[in-house]
């Protein structure tokens, strides 16, 4: 983060104000404007080119490439193992400006990380520098982590790696495995004890240039409703011996390791959301600008505005706890087995609600294909609906939660002086301290700090709102959610079911459980921030509350607690969607922060 000085006011001698600039924003705008325009369909990373690839069901090789050459595969790959990954927020934006154009260009090229993480974490310097030369280099690496009979549930997996002298013999197969043909390593999940358990499975790194051909077969690829042009297929491995060099993080740890790895992945992953959330919001507007109905463009009639308005506010939602998340990688690294469970299936879920409300506006243009923006709009629509199953389903990160239920009450209800001072991981301008993958664990042991901030950020914003009353929304959004959050603690404390056995009810309190925690980071995020940010030229959309409100609202009408359906031409989301307005006509990410991407508007 770089915090420069701005005047306050016109006078001379006015007091300096720090004004929020975002590095990480700053470098996904950079990369933005270097791979071309996405409207010209000349460039390799053009909206057109991407649904002529679609339609194909083509691999993007020739943007992978470009992709290569610009040096993203440089920041899947942590400093200290010879990249120039510093802070995880640099990954997310990345990885956000590139599914804005292409899911399946984001997915194909960024699975590598999924594919890598497991030897960043496992602390194995040497295995961790080899790894690091070759990803810089161009090598894709996959994750062998599902089978055919077994999916989610990765305790069942049949592929086995048998001792043999210091080394392991491999046999089995991984089913639905993305880049699983085009990857030149795949990280794979093999049990090494036939009774299986906690203990019972080793993650293997293997590099297909060093087996014999006869060894394994690549299965062919499956086709699927998105992504068509990605690599979903998978891989058999029949004898193959590897050495004591392609265990990753020790014998019988794999289970612990990975499911210590995909807290990261889970809390990167709804960036491929916030970057599909763009390009359909962008889309809808520009249809609605240029479309007429009764005589009148869409964007004059108040329920288009609104709908565009509250799609806005899911997205700044999705954004703030995206944000959060990805910064607790580094400042709450303990918690991460909460907040990537939340983040990973809020986030899609949301994205995939708001992505269909603007499909209504476009009506049967969002399902044909050249009729409006080359069809982009059914194609991100297609896509995105995978992104809710990468890295573990809705219910499993449902599931996740329903499993520390116990915890997450008793530490929100009870005392508070375990908890952190989360000023580092709300505040913006604050730089955050190093990853250190040392305090993952399985089981958040103090529950949530995030949503442990909830009743004190509540109590901050309404003596807020006492000075200022235009704050008085907010706040009194942030009291409703703040009784529904306390309901909703009581009532998990009281639930004495087995996770195996849990019902239907529990997952209904894992989804609320999720909006809640969505609702603390989006106070916490405003509360610290919200200072740097207006003087930073964000406009209207920190000052007033303006975005907390709105996306208070939204949740609170998932939580029931507010009717989901207002009026057309509430004031609040007219002044969002003047905000909305703004940043299309400038040309910037729809964003909580300013992030200039072009000159001028996109062409979509």
């Amino acid at each position: 983060m770089v915090t420069v000085l701005r005047r306050a006011g016109a006078g001379e001698g006015a007091p300096a104000v720090p004004q929020l600039r975002h590095s990480s924003w700053e470098l996904a705008a950079r990369f933005d404007r270097e791979l071309g325009d996405p409207g010209d369909p000349a460039t390799v990373f053009s909206y057109q080119e991407a649904v002529r690839l679609d339609d194909a069901e083509e691999f993007p090789d020739e943007a992978c490439a470009a992709l290569d050459a610009w040096g993203l595969a440089d920041y899947y790959v942590p400093a200290d193992y010879g990249g120039v990954l510093t802070g995880f927020e640099d990954l997310q934006q990345l990885i956000r400006m590139l599914a804005r154009r292409d899911l399946t260009v984001a997915v194909g090229h960024g699975k590598t990380f999924l594919g890598s993480v497991s030897v960043w974490v496992s602390g194995d310097h040497a295995a961790a520098v080899r790894l690091g030369a070759l990803v810089k280099a161009g090598a894709r690496v996959s994750l062998g982590l599902t089978e055919r009979t077994h999916g989610s549930d990765i305790m069942a997996g049949e592929l086995t790696a048998e001792p043999v002298g210091p080394g392991y013999r491999v046999n089995g197969e991984k089913w639905l495995i993305n880049n699983a043909t085009r990857g030149r390593l795949l990280s794979l999940l093999a049990r090494t004890s036939p009774v299986g358990g906690p203990r019972g499975f080793t993650l293997l790194l293997l590099d297909k240039e060093e087996l014999p051909e006869e060894t394994y077969r690549c299965l062919p690829k499956v086709p699927t409703h998105g992504i068509r042009g990605a690599d979903i297929s998978g891989v058999v491995i029949q004898d193959a011996v590897v050495g004591p060099e392609a265990v990753v993080g020790g014998a019988g740890g794999g289970a612990e390791l990975l499911l210590k790895s995909l807290q990261l992945t889970r809390t990167l992953c709804p960036s491929l959301s916030l970057g599909a959330a763009d390009h359909a919001l962008r889309l809808a507007m520009e249809f609605a600008s240029e479309r007429v109905l009764y005589g009148r463009r869409l964007t004059e009639l108040p329920l288009t505005r609104r709908t565009l308005a509250e799609a806005y506010a899911d997205l700044l939602v999705c954004e703030a706890l995206s944000t959060v998340a990805t910064r607790s990688i580094h400042a709450l690294p303990s918690e991460l087995s909460v907040t990537s469970a939340v983040a990973k299936y809020l986030v899609p879920t949301i994205i995939d609600g708001q992505v269909a409300s603007l499909g209504s506006l476009l009506g049967a243009r969002s399902f044909l294909a050249g009729e409006f923006a080359h069809g982009s709009f059914q194609k991100v629509a297609r896509d995105h609906r995978i992104v809710g199953i990468f890295d573990g389903n809705t219910l499993v990160n449902q599931y996740s939660l329903v499993a520390q239920f116990r915890s997450l009450a008793r530490n929100y209800l009870g005392p508070l002086d375990h908890r952190p001072r989360l000023g580092t991981l709300f505040n913006l301008s604050r730089p955050l301290p190093p990853f250190d993958p040392e305090r993952l664990t399985l089981l958040s042991r103090y529950g949530s700090s995030v949503l442990g901030t909830l009743p004190a950020s509540v109590t901050r914003l309404a003596d807020a709102a006492l000075l200022d009353p235009a704050l008085g929304g907010a706040a009194q959004c942030a009291a409703e959610l703040r009784v529904a959050a306390d309901a909703l603690h009581r009532r998990i404390a009281r639930r004495m079911e087995t996770v195996a056995a849990a019902s239907p009810e529990s997952f209904t309190d894992a989804r609320k459980y999720g909006l809640c925690f969505a609702g603390a980071a989006c106070l916490g995020l405003w509360l610290h921030s919200h200072r740097e940010a207006e003087a930073g030229g964000t406009g209207g959309l920190w000052q007033d509350g303006l975005w907390l409100e709105a996306v208070l609202n939204r949740l609170l009408a998932r939580l029931e607690v507010r009717p989901a359906a207002g009026a057309a031409e509430d004031p609040l989301f007219e002044r969002l969607y003047t905000q909305l307005t703004q940043q299309y006509q400038d040309g910037s990410l729809f964003s909580l922060l300013p992030c200039p991407i072009a000159e001028g508007p996109p062409s979509c």
